[in-house]
């Protein structure tokens, strides 16, 4: 993993900060995972634009991702590490041994030709396989969680992102999540083992604003410089401060809880995120 910074020949390239893509191996995905996407532009069905700030952005093909990792016993070989337009961590192609190919989220140190497998009878806790929790020894590494068994991984899916597996006590275990909230998930729940790669992906300067653009981003209205009618913020005469800072529905933001104190999961959360 590594990052490079371009010699400033244009304006736009002076800030720029590149992803080496050391780690990829090719540029041509598996025609058989790939699925077409459509863009919404911010408009629902009838052509009114229903959410703001989004339009344009160059064409992508969606690469089906296996997040469920429910070929179980079978052994896979990595033959390629990608790069996926629609996230930030890499993705990984795998064949398995009955013939089977998917692409999974890569981990760190991910290479081709590594053999992975996933499962919860006599699989090591080695980086790319995905095991439940109950399977795992403590302190161990992982992304890709699942919340629900067999619903697939939602947690600690995006480029360098992992989670800490802390105790295991009855039913469940005691997960340290990526935001630093701690909370229970079930033994039963499957999660790969290693952190996502890309980890670097957080250290990209875009160098201009045309790369937004590039992305589907349209550019986004400060509150404070609308007028009151559009928005708390807005009005005022010259440069006003805006006041409290708050949503456009008056919702106060930064530090204000908006989480429900009767919400079911709140039972399983022991320790808040940090602010």
């Amino acid at each position: 993993m590594s990052v490079r910074k371009l010699k400033p020949v244009t304006p736009g390239q002076r800030f720029r900060v590149v992803n080496g893509f050391d780690a990829i191996t090719t540029d041509k995905p598996e025609k058989s995972l790939l699925a077409p996407k459509k863009r919404s532009g911010g408009r629902n069905n009838s052509g009114k634009m229903t959410m703001r700030y989004i339009g344009g952005g160059h064409k992508k093909r969606y690469r089906i991702i296996d997040f469920k990792r429910n070929k179980n016993g079978i052994p896979a070989t990595v033959k390629t590490i990608e790069y996926d337009p629609n996230r930030t961590a890499f993705i990984a192609l795998l064949a398995y041994a009955d013939g089977e190919k998917r692409y999974v989220i890569a981990q760190n140190g991910l290479q081709v030709g590594q053999k992975i497998v996933s499962g919860d009878e006599n699989i090591a806790p080695e980086i790319g396989n995905a095991m439940p929790l109950g399977k795992m020894p403590l302190g161990t590494t992982i992304s890709c969680i699942e919340l629900r068994p067999g619903q697939g991984a939602v947690m600690a899916r995006s480029a360098g992102s992992f989670a800490q597996l802390m105790a295991k006590d009855g039913k469940y275990a005691t997960v340290k999540m990526p935001s630093g909230e701690t909370r229970l998930i079930l033994l039963t729940c499957m999660a790969t083992i290693g952190v996502v790669s890309n980890s670097d992906h957080q250290l990209l300067v875009s160098g201009k604003a045309g790369r937004t653009r590039w992305l589907g981003r349209r550019p986004r209205t400060r509150p404070v410089v609308m007028n009151p009618v559009d928005h708390p913020m807005g009005g005022g005469e010259g440069k006003a401060s805006g006041g409290h800072p708050r949503s456009r529905n008056g919702i106060p933001a930064k530090g204000f809880k908006t989480r429900s104190k009767t919400k079911a999961s709140n039972k399983y959360i022991l320790e808040r995120r940090k602010k």
